[in-house]
């Protein structure tokens, strides 16, 4: 049979883990990473058909349109250096972000 000094160190011990285990906590929840933001549509590329009649307008104004519509429904899409410099894109984009943004 154990000693009674024996018990008590194996009882302190037990307490001991129990509040090592206990100062653990849990494990760090990494945030997940953002998804990447999707690419514009490229200069040469005819966007996809809209919900809405875009024929006459000029081609950057379409892709704009494309690139604004997809922003309001997901991660945004824009081509930068194009919505500085293209006032067709710019508006195009402004336009298709607005207006997807309604539905």
């Amino acid at each position: 049979m154990h000693s009674p000094l024996a018990r008590r160190n194996a009882a302190v011990l037990a307490l001991a883990a129990a509040l090592l285990a206990g100062c653990a906590g849990p494990a760090a929840i990494e945030a997940p990473e953002p998804a990447p933001a999707p690419a514009p549509v490229p200069r040469n590329v005819e966007p996809p058909k809209p919900t809405i009649n875009l024929d006459g307008f000029p081609l950057p104004y379409r892709q704009g349109y494309a690139d604004g519509c997809a922003s309001a429904t997901g991660g945004e899409r824009k081509d930068s250096a194009r919505f500085a410099g293209d006032g067709n894109y710019r508006t195009g984009w402004q336009d298709g972000r607005a207006l997807c943004a309604r539905k």
